[in-house]
């Protein structure tokens, strides 16, 4: 079965919602929303095992919108979406894990970005050095795991 066989009507309308408020269009960078027809598709098409957790987050998001988000004005969907971060848990993270990881991964976003449309393996990418001695407090805490044998 498909993640959109997975996904009722109602929870596929919420979630194109969904996706538009966490990362709306933007003509100044000429990218698309998420909530772009393509960038639902590959989302629906690759829900997979996150796809239990996306439809209790937008079941969470109808229940406290007391309907599908889809149907709520603006300002009354920003303050389901306040409440939303608040109380989403695991299931929020997960949707928007999923939102982000399907728009950072279409040609036109990663165009916008400057990067070569290719998987980032084997060549890689060059990343500039950072400061290190950031670290230094987190290396001089005491080890709360046991170490390995």
């Amino acid at each position: 079965m498909s993640a959109a066989n997975e996904l009722t009507s109602a929870q596929r309308d919420d979630l194109r919602i969904v996706a538009a408020m966490i990362i709306p269009a933007s003509d100044e960078y000429k990218v698309p929303g998420a909530d772009d027809p393509a960038i639902q598709a590959d989302m629906l098409a690759t829900l997979g095992r996150d796809a239990a957790l996306v439809a209790q987050a937008l079941d969470h998001l109808a229940r406290l919108a007391g309907k599908p988000l889809a149907e709520l004005d603006a300002a009354k969907r920003d303050a389901i979406a306040k409440k939303f971060r608040a109380t989403g848990g695991v299931a929020a993270a997960t949707l928007v894990r999923v939102v982000l990881q399907c728009y950072y991964r279409d040609d036109r976003v990663l165009r916008s970005l400057g990067l070569e449309l290719r998987a980032p393996f084997p060549k890689g990418y060059a990343l500039e050095q950072g400061d290190w001695s950031l670290l230094d407090p987190v290396k001089a805490r005491p080890a709360k795991l046991r170490r390995a044998p």
